[in-house]
């Protein structure tokens, strides 16, 4: 826990990723961890009903150069995540169950967009659908993720 004399030693980090400050307290034992930092992920809103983020193509590309079908499901997670541990509040950790994706078409630059909004918010169990785009707002995959939340 965190308070206002002790400083945040994920501040920087919290920062990069886009982290509003209201939020920097509910992510000062842990940040967001060193995947979202090394793949590039910046959130841009973060709402129990709708949690969007950005990451780069390049740095997460495979050997044909296009973005990894991991990366898209790394972005997933990463939101479906976020948005239920918002939904289950705090005292309360969650935990993924299960995720899939189908990619639809490649890219080879630019950003990718994921876009996370609930389909299922319950008291043990959330699922989320979360839709990336390119540049041109075109639906490069989508992604399904279950997540149980669990007390502490």
């Amino acid at each position: 826990m965190s308070d206002n004399f002790t400083p945040n030693p994920h501040l920087n980090q919290l920062v990069a990723a886009g982290i509003p400050p209201e939020i920097h307290n509910m992510l000062s034992t842990h940040g967001v961890g060193p995947l979202v930092e090394k793949m590039g992920i910046v959130f841009t809103t973060m709402t129990t009903e709708s949690m969007i983020a950005t990451m780069p193509v390049a740095g997460n590309t495979q050997v044909a150069g296009l973005l990894h079908g991991g990366a898209h499901v790394v972005l997933a997670e990463t939101l479906g995540s976020f948005a239920a541990a918002f939904h289950a509040g705090p005292g309360k950790k969650v935990v993924g169950i299960e995720i899939n994706a189908t990619h639809h078409r490649g890219a080879a630059s630019g950003l990718v967009t994921g876009t996370c909004t609930p389909i299922h918010l319950g008291r043990t169990l959330t699922t989320h659908e979360v839709l990336m785009t390119d540049d041109a707002g075109r639906r490069l995959s989508t992604c399904r993720i279950t997540n149980m939340i669990l007390s502490n």
